[in-house]
């Protein structure tokens, strides 16, 4: 093949986000696992509304061969994580590629060069486009569907990116927990004595109706529980709020849970169901054929039968105290009533003792494995 491949930067206005979005559909047009994000939301990312850009920027490529998109990278730059983690780091994102070295190597060499242009030492990656949002590759457990707000890729990429000297910075796991074996009896009692020791301690769950009110609590906790965790850089107010703005509609009550003192704040859970089985049909489109089939589902009519924990957190200060278990066993209650078989805790640092040792109580087994790289630039 000579190589007439050329890389395009692209600008962040809707029709070549739209253009750089649509490029993934040619990689996955044959893969039974992938689910396409729904491009209104994730669209959103991209514009200014995301209040990210308050602190970052960003910058778009696609490699182009022969009139077709064939590749696409994101580059980000986020002012407030070199600041709280004292780096100079620019990320890579939204990576996709056809399974070839050439294009790969032309779409990280623009990513590359724009790095350095903007002072970057080092690139990290994959962050799309934080790690407050999706990130890392897949680097194991390629035989299922990713769940809700997880990302997913063909094995091959891990060649592509090893190919341009990254090498692991962190792998993040993710645990499958089987509800019908999970022993929520043992559970309960571990709930009712904590309760007891704890009376001071309320749990309550998030609902739709008081989740403006109750976000200041998230927001305190997420990023006072967080804090100390590698990569973790806090939220501002707006992007909690824009984040919580696209999950609203997606709340399901007794799945959401807050723990508090009289005086403060003190955990927080939140778990969503695994919307990706109801929009895996629609393959990113909701104007189409099958919206009937999703509609129940965004309406609250049904549930699908798996979850996802998505964040699970105590203030330092209140940990090993049980209260994590009182959430999880809270939320696995909701989750059984609502139909729930199956759940995925994702993802969790691979240094994370303590939650890894709580999942393997709940019976939970990590069955993917997710990678995020770094190497100098």
């Amino acid at each position: 093949m000579g190589n007439n491949t050329e890389i395009v930067p692209l600008s962040r206005n809707a029709r070549q986000v739209l253009r750089f979005l649509k490029m993934s559909y040619g990689i996955y047009r044959d893969d039974p696992h992938w689910v396409a994000p729904l491009l209104m939301d994730l669209k959103k990312v991209f514009t200014d509304e995301n209040p990210l850009f308050e602190h970052a920027e960003m910058a778009l490529w696609v490699a182009t061969r022969d009139g077709r998109d064939v590749g696409r990278i994101a580059g980000i730059l986020d002012r407030n994580h070199n600041r709280i983690q004292k780096d100079n780091a620019a990320f890579f994102g939204f990576f996709e590629c056809v399974n070839d070295a050439a294009v790969s190597r032309q779409l990280f060499d623009a990513m590359f060069a724009w790095a350095r242009q903007q002072g970057a030492r080092r690139v990290m990656g994959p962050m799309n486009p934080t790690t407050n949002d999706e990130c890392g590759l897949l680097a194991d457990g390629f035989d299922s569907s990713p769940v809700f707000m997880m990302t997913y890729n063909p094995a091959y990429y891990l060649d592509l990116v090893a190919a341009e000297g990254f090498r692991k910075a962190k792998d993040l796991l993710a645990f499958h927990i089987d509800v019908a074996k999970c022993p929520l009896d043992r559970l309960a009692r571990i709930a009712d004595k904590t309760r007891q020791r704890h009376p001071e301690v309320t749990f309550t769950p998030v609902r739709k109706a008081t989740l403006t009110r109750d976000l200041a609590k998230v927001k305190e906790v997420y990023n006072a529980a967080w804090q100390a965790n590698w990569g973790f850089v806090p939220m501002t107010d707006a992007e909690i709020d824009f984040m919580a703005s696209r999950l609203k509609p997606l709340l399901v009550e007794g799945l959401v849970w807050v723990a508090e003192t009289p005086a403060e704040p003190v955990g927080f859970m939140l778990a969503l169901p695994d919307y990706n089985l109801a929009l895996k049909p629609l393959r990113g489109h909701v104007l189409t054929p099958k919206l009937p089939g999703f509609l129940p589902y965004l309406l609250g009519w049904k549930c699908p039968p798996r979850c996802r924990v998505i964040t699970l957190g105590v203030k330092e200060k209140y940990r090993n105290r049980g209260f994590e278990a009182v959430m999880l066993t809270e939320g696995f209650k909701t989750g059984i009533k609502a139909g729930i078989k199956d759940a995925e805790a994702s993802w969790i640092l691979e240094d994370n003792v303590m939650m890894r040792r709580l999942l393997e109580v709940f019976g939970g087994k990590i069955y993917k494995t997710y990678r995020i790289y770094e190497r100098e630039v």
